[in-house]
């Protein structure tokens, strides 16, 4: 025990200690920051090489629900219009706020990113446990959910865990773009979670489709009947993404 108790001591504290303002490496693609008045009349590049169709043109604009975070825009573009900065926090309570817009800051997509709920905190803001259903993802987004958990991120130090059973959990968090057999049991998932509920759509392939959107294969009329709380973009969502933007959603302030 002693020798258990010394190994522990020489490991110090492994988990990332101040996880709100945590810092990426520069390295990290993030937040697309847009200036449409560096466009060149009649250029397209940028939107037909998205491979998720995420760029409109007149205004130009970049939708991160569906963005995969290629950066095949900002290298095409021999303007400057795009240009993708290594903030994180992308996480919304309203699909329509994902679409990112000409000289639209950092700052300004987070001051209303998420709308705070008091029912929220009261019920969740101690203890919130998850059932993560992969909906025929490709395995990214679920990797990086447990990362989550891990000793690095520590996500369970908040109260926040994903659980084996829907029964045991208080909402659900889906990944991936939801194909015709897996969408039943997504939604069997979904009504074996007691009453209230929390719905999270983590990654552009579970906001959008992402780049499988056009696929006869999918079936995402789940989207269509239940209201989706809270969005995470990413391809895959970093985990500290996952994390900030679900306390965000759950704590006061």
């Amino acid at each position: 025990m002693l020798d258990l108790i010394k190994l522990r001591n020489r490991h110090g504290y492994q988990s990332i200690r101040d996880i709100p303002n945590a810092k990426l490496s520069g390295m990290h693609r993030g937040f697309p920051v847009i200036d449409e008045s560096k466009c060149m009349d009649d250029c397209q590049k940028c939107s037909d090489i998205c491979p998720a169709s995420a760029i409109s043109l007149k205004p130009l604009s970049i939708d991160i629900g569906k963005c995969t975070f290629c950066g095949e825009c900002e290298r095409v573009c021999g303007y400057g219009s795009v240009k993708f900065i290594n903030e994180y926090k992308s996480g919304s309570t309203d699909r329509e706020k994902l679409i990112i817009t000409s000289n639209k800051s950092f700052e300004e997509f987070r001051k209303d990113a998420i709308i705070k709920r008091k029912e929220i905190h009261k019920l969740f803001g101690r203890s919130l446990k998850f059932r993560q259903v992969s909906a025929a993802g490709c395995n990214g987004c679920e990797m990086e959910l447990a990362a989550c958990s891990n000793v690095n991120f520590d996500m369970g130090r908040f109260g926040i865990d994903f659980v084996a059973s829907p029964r045991h959990a208080d909402g659900v968090v889906i990944t991936g773009p939801v194909s015709k057999n897996m969408a039943p049991a997504l939604m069997d998932a979904f009504n074996s979670v007691n009453e209230p509920k929390i719905v999270i759509a983590a990654g552009a392939c579970a906001i959008s489709g992402g780049i499988f959107a056009e696929s006869d294969e999918l079936n995402r009329k789940f989207f269509d009947e239940i209201k989706i709380d809270l969005y995470i973009p990413g391809c895959p969502p970093h985990p500290l993404n996952f994390i900030n933007s679900v306390l965000d959603f759950i704590r006061k302030k």
